[in-house]
């Protein structure tokens, strides 16, 4: 690396993935195996940390990226898991463990051929501000990623007014900084709240703002979100996408809100990134070459792999590789490349990381000519 460092922080969770056997693997329907009272033999699960903050964070580690990781979570079981996993990659020195409360937790039901549904406990997550983040770990960073504001509840509540101050104090301290999101379940508090409104307070203090295309069309266009899922019924919403008519639009809309630049996933097709003509502001303190990242627009299909084993983590990991390819001062046709590979290897595991190899591997495996889609 080039010296340039980050910090990753916001939603982590223990995310428990139960194996369902070979003999599901044609199944194209999860409700011809998940049936009340049907005894289904799994093989052994998968368990690791989830959320932002480790697939994310790790990502970038693996990666080669000097990253700390900030997250919150209880002084319990969950909690010890979470930390003797990230333990193992030096990580969890800038945990904030808190007393009385519940470290978050997820039940990923992950079907071969299906996507993937979560069941899923905030915990923790709920009362992370902002304000525990240490300044010792800001100081020395060049750049902020924060993952799951949809899923922290201090985040969203009174418009993102924590959120916001968040992002105000890591510009006011000349961090470039990098905001994710989660789905959003309608039915709950956050699927109530002004996302529009919230987006407007926060973008203009964002410089990557790096969202899936369904995550920012509920935020942005809810009656287009509600059309395209009833039109695909069972299906996933991006294979419907158009690059012209859906997904430019909408990352435009991003823009005008003020982001910079915005790298939207859009599920099995590929990335789609899009800039704005100031990212010299926000290459304070990296190496962007203001000349090749403004104004720059593509979509960037994904790779060919052999086999999907789950999709949990592939866009966590994806932006691990773009923020680590900005840290390095690539240029963003590399930057989304990078993104695109390191998305598909994240698919060829059950966790998030176990598939990923550093950068210049990566990019090795590109440059030999690997296919894509």
């Amino acid at each position: 690396m080039n010296g340039k460092s980050a910090i990753v922080a916001g939603h982590i969770c223990i995310d428990i993935t139960p194996v369902f056997p070979e003999s599901t693997a044609k199944v194209t329907d999860l409700g011809e195996i998940l049936k009340p009272g049907k005894l289904i033999n799994m093989d052994a699960p998968d368990v690791h940390t989830g959320g932002a903050v480790a697939n994310t964070g790790l990502g970038m580690k693996k990666m080669g990226a000097d990253v700390r990781l900030v997250g919150k979570i209880g002084h319990d079981a969950f909690g010890g898991m979470v930390k003797e996993i990230l333990g193992k990659h030096d990580a969890d020195g800038d945990l904030i463990v808190a007393d009385g409360e519940t470290t978050s937790y997820s039940v990923v039901i992950a079907a071969p051929g299906i996507d993937r549904i979560f069941l899923h406990c905030p915990g923790a997550n709920d009362t992370f501000d902002g304000t525990e983040i240490p300044e010792s770990v800001i100081e020395d960073a060049d750049l902020f990623h924060f993952g799951y504001p949809t899923l922290m509840r201090k985040m969203y509540e009174a418009d993102g007014e924590h959120l916001a101050d968040m992002f105000r104090r890591m510009k006011e301290k000349g961090l470039a900084t990098s905001l994710d999101m989660a789905a959003v379940d309608p039915a709950s508090d956050a699927g109530a709240a002004d996302w529009e409104k919230i987006l407007a307070n926060v973008l203009p203090l964002v410089d990557f703002f790096v969202p899936s295309y369904e995550e920012l069309c509920f935020m942005l266009d809810r009656p287009k979100y509600d059309s395209l899922i009833e039109r695909a019924g069972s299906g996933d919403i991006t294979a419907l996408l158009s690059v012209e008519e859906d997904i430019k639009p909408l990352a435009e809309r991003c823009i005008e809100l003020g982001a910079k630049a915005v790298l939207l996933k859009c599920g099995a097709p590929g990335l789609f990134l899009m800039t704005s003509d100031k990212m010299v502001a926000a290459g304070e303190k990296l190496d962007l070459k203001a000349e090749a990242w403004n104004g720059f627009c593509r979509f960037e299909k994904s790779f060919k792999i052999d086999k999907v084993l789950s999709g949990t983590g592939a866009g966590d990991t994806s932006i691990a590789a773009f923020l680590t390819s900005v840290l390095e001062g690539a240029a963003p046709a590399v930057a989304i490349e990078n993104a695109a590979a390191a998305g598909a290897l994240c698919c060829m595991a059950y966790d998030a990381i176990s598939g990923l190899m550093p950068l210049d591997s990566i990019r090795e495996k590109i440059d030999s000519g690997w296919k894509k889609a």
